[in-house]
């Protein structure tokens, strides 16, 4: 089908899907849960033939992006199963007002209707986006990234699978198949098709969302996130943090790019961490991290001068830009001149500090003494998230089934007239 005849038939599907139970929702997405590991060898036979494709192209990094290990399928499926066991959030009564003439006006949610993505390189998107989509009442126009096509086209033909065993339209999800700019461009234009475009990947895919389209959009953002350790840091625990937010999975949005480190402690607490990112993971045959050092930095440990861009940068690779800072306001003042405001961590014990740094730094999430990677809408409790928003409007942080609601006023009378 073409991009515009699953544009039309989304249109129709979407009456289909308001008018599901929420008891038949919750037994639908717990069919598409049996049915991807029903069908776990042709989803991990249509994986390996991205991954076969993505060596020699992509990083290593982001071809572990790309990779769907047995956990991360199950992950997937513990996801759907979580979100199928969350509150239906369609048909809320979000607040009630009776006027002094008698009417009742109350605030209700309800779906959006047609919610397309464009995303990158990450399969297990399909699922959390198509899962979240319908638990929410609204159907899914999927445009995933070349690179994981038949990864993402394997997913998504075992939910609408499922849908068609529950005797349910299978067009409440549906997979773009063309993989041209022709594609994103038609979904951004797509006015009176898509009620909201979520983008989700790099920053020229966000930019372009943001700049080129006619329909909403929210704004996931990049993720330049920080972790900043200060003087009344503790060490163990901050070199801990800081391997977990930039090595456990660098090629997500959540893993951090920059370590702003307090003068004072700066020449114990450097030497160590080189030894953590590089000697230490090279005795256990993990990969290093290189380090990007601005001048203060460079004066105490080995790595590279850093460049003006490399404090701007979302490596989504084993780098972290590394920066001495005079006290927390200077680290407050970096952040807020360099940040994507996705998520940002102070490494302290004083709760005074820590303080000031919560209700200065404008990110969505902000830590103390915990590491960034925990940014995510299953660590957040919410199943999975169809992104992390940036933006103020119209949710923030992980989009879960709550935000991909919007609201409608119903007025109830007895024969007011005005």
């Amino acid at each position: 089908m073409s991009t515009f005849e699953i544009l039309q038939a989304a249109q129709k599907a979407k009456t289909i899907l308001a008018s599901l139970t929420s008891e038949k929702k919750k037994q639908a997405l717990l069919a598409m849960a049996e049915e991807i590991d029903a069908k776990r060898a042709e989803i991990v036979a249509a994986n390996q033939m991205d991954i076969e494709k993505a060596k020699g192209v992509l990083s290593d990094a982001m071809i572990d992006r790309l990779t769907l290990t047995p956990a991360r399928l199950d992950g997937m499926t513990e996801s759907i199963r979580i979100i199928a066991d969350q509150p239906d959030p369609v048909g809320r009564i979000l607040s009630t007002n009776v006027r002094p003439n008698g009417l009742q006006i109350q605030k209700v949610a309800v779906p959006f209707g047609v919610i397309a993505m464009i995303y990158e390189s990450r399969p297990n998107v399909t699922s959390d986006a198509a899962a979240l989509s319908f638990a929410s009442g609204n159907v899914c126009v999927l445009r995933g990234g070349k690179e994981a096509y038949h990864s993402s086209n394997a997913i998504a033909n075992a939910m609408r699978e499922a849908l068609k065993k529950q005797g349910i339209c299978e067009d409440c999800i549906a997979l773009i198949q063309d993989l041209s700019r022709q594609s994103a461009a038609d979904l951004m234009s797509a006015v009176g098709y898509v009620d909201l475009l979520i983008p989700r990947g790099g920053k020229a895919l966000i930019d372009r969302c943001v700049s080129e389209a006619k329909v909403p959009c929210i704004q996931t953002g990049t993720g330049i996130c920080h972790v900043y350790v200060d003087k009344d840091a503790d060490l163990d625990m901050a070199l801990s943090i800081v391997e977990n937010a930039k090595a456990s999975r660098p090629s997500v949005c959540n893993a951090a790019e920059v370590c702003l480190v307090h003068k004072d402690i700066a020449k114990e607490f450097l030497p160590r961490l080189q030894i953590a990112l590089n000697d230490n993971r090279a005795k256990a045959n993990k990969p290093t991290v290189e380090l990007r050092l601005d001048e203060v930095a460079y004066g105490i440990i080995n790595g590279k001068p850093a460049s003006a861009d490399d404090f701007d940068t979302e490596f989504l690779d084993y780098i972290l830009a590394v920066k001495v800072v005079d006290d927390v306001q200077e680290a407050i003042t970096h952040i807020a001149a360099h940040s994507t405001g996705h998520s940002e961590s102070i490494i302290t014990k004083n709760e005074q500090t820590a303080k000031a740094f919560t209700s200065a730094v404008d990110s969505s999430a902000v830590y103390v003494n915990a590491s960034t990677r925990f940014t995510d809408g299953g660590e957040f409790g919410f199943g999975g998230e169809i992104g992390i928003s940036t933006q103020r409007l119209h949710g923030r942080g992980p989009i879960g089934l709550n935000e991909l609601n919007t609201y409608k006023y119903i007025i109830t009378g007895n024969g007011q007239i005005r």
